[in-house]
């Protein structure tokens, strides 16, 4: 009897998550890499200071959208499975599954590799100053880093939980580090970088679109909140007490990082060097930023690679908050603890797809590459999904993956015995 009850409860999430998880969660996943890569995009698919700030502060508000009716999809779709459950929940099976597909292939791969080759570079920097860190280092950092972290959140939901929180105040430090002295700098009179902040001679109107994608991809991670729902202690209350502080606290963080940028560093410099934050330090600190810490071959990559992300990315996200639309008119019947007005849902998916299609616009290469791996889950739906699986096939997968899980126990097992 004792072996079959714990049996039973391991099928269940424990509710290991509080409020100040949730809110570490939440910072943890937004910043990081983004804040220090992103300022070059969105500043030069802007064209000038004014204009970038004014990107970063719609990006937030838009990011506290999205975060909003994550958080009614999580209070009122109380399954596990994020952006995959919401679509497949109010849409259908097709969208979710092209979901899915783009996650697979474009999103999750391309977003994990940017993250962590930033992690690896701005580990390596201040060691190789003023040189540039070897590519090879700073891809074997990032690999480590990964898979550190990968194995951490397999082996145990608490530890992971305290090191994000760690890792939380850690981030929040860093972004004081950078917003303090270019505060002081500020106050102290030191405006210079802002005149002529809205020069309308370098402004880039046709490439607004990847400027808002360069910075949505520094607020990504809003969403986690809905996606540990089973997890968090009080949902229908943390979650979106859990979504509006970190949002708002980040917003008001990405700004002050941004105008500490510029306080020190003149647009051209955010443009050229490579570590952005590494050269606003040694500006704190009087050096000089002059550093040889510039572009190479392997950053200008990631312009393009943000499109292929961010476009599934829209797409998803853009897909969920419009099933949330018609979930309600559908099953206006079931409990409702957290509701957002209609125009919160209404002006982040409008958004999310105009943004889409002017794209097409600004870089039509990338984006219909980003699309066409969206599109190319069709045929695979149509061929795999909607025919029946063989019965063979199916008891195959099924033994293979039981096993896997069985050695997996097994191997954990005797490692917490050694």
């Amino acid at each position: 009897m004792g072996k079959a009850k714990k049996e039973e409860e391991a099928v269940f999430l424990r509710k290991k998550i509080t409020l100040l998880r949730a809110f570490s969660l939440l910072i943890g996943s937004m910043v990081g890499s983004g804040i220090f890569i992103s300022p070059k995009g969105v500043l030069r698919n802007s064209g000038n200071v004014g204009l970038s700030l004014i990107i970063w502060l719609a990006c937030g508000i838009l990011s506290l959208f999205g975060a909003l009716c994550y958080a009614e999809l999580g209070t009122r779709i109380t399954k596990s499975g994020g952006h995959y459950i919401y679509i497949l929940e109010t849409l259908g099976p097709l969208p979710s599954f092209l979901f899915l597909w783009a996650e697979y292939f474009a999103i999750r791969p391309a977003n994990s590799a940017v993250v962590s080759l930033a992690f690896g570079r701005y580990i390596l920097e201040p060691f190789f100053a003023p040189c540039v860190a070897p590519l090879p280092a700073v891809k074997l950092v990032a690999l480590l880093g990964y898979y550190i972290v990968l194995i951490l959140n397999s082996w145990s939901v608490s530890w992971s939980a305290q090191l994000q929180t760690f890792l939380s105040v850690i981030k929040l430090a860093a972004l004081t580090l950078i917003i303090v002295p270019g505060m002081m700098l500020l106050a102290q009179g030191h405006t210079e970088n802002f005149q002529d902040a809205f020069n309308s001679q370098s402004l880039a109107l046709d490439k607004l679109p990847l400027a808002f994608y360069a910075g949505m991809f520094a607020y990504s991670g809003w969403f986690q909140a809905s996606f540990v729902r089973e997890e968090l202690v009080r949902p229908e209350r943390n979650i979106p007490l859990a979504v509006i502080v970190s949002v708002i606290t980040v917003i008001v963080g990405y700004m002050l990082t941004n105008v500490s940028y510029y306080t020190v560093l003149t647009a051209e410099d955010v443009l050229v060097f490579q570590a952005v934050a590494v050269d606003s330090v040694c500006g704190f600190q009087g050096g000089s930023v002059a550093s040889p810490l510039r572009d190479d071959p392997h950053s200008k990559t990631h312009p393009s690679s943000s499109c292929y992300v961010n476009v599934p990315s829209g797409y998803c996200y853009g897909l969920a908050t419009l099933g949330l639309i018609v979930h309600r008119y559908r099953h206006p019947e079931l409990p409702r603890p957290f509701k957002v007005p209609l125009f919160v849902p209404v002006s982040f998916t409008t958004i999310c797809l105009f943004t889409v299609g002017m794209s097409f616009y600004s870089d039509p290469v990338s984006i219909s590459i980003g699309c066409a791996m969206v599109l190319s889950g069709f045929p695979v739906y149509y061929l795999v999904v909607c025919r029946p699986m063989p019965k063979c096939c199916h008891d195959l997968f099924y033994h293979l993956t039981f096993k896997l899980q069985v050695l997996l126990e097994v191997i954990k097992q005797e490692i917490r015995t050694y």
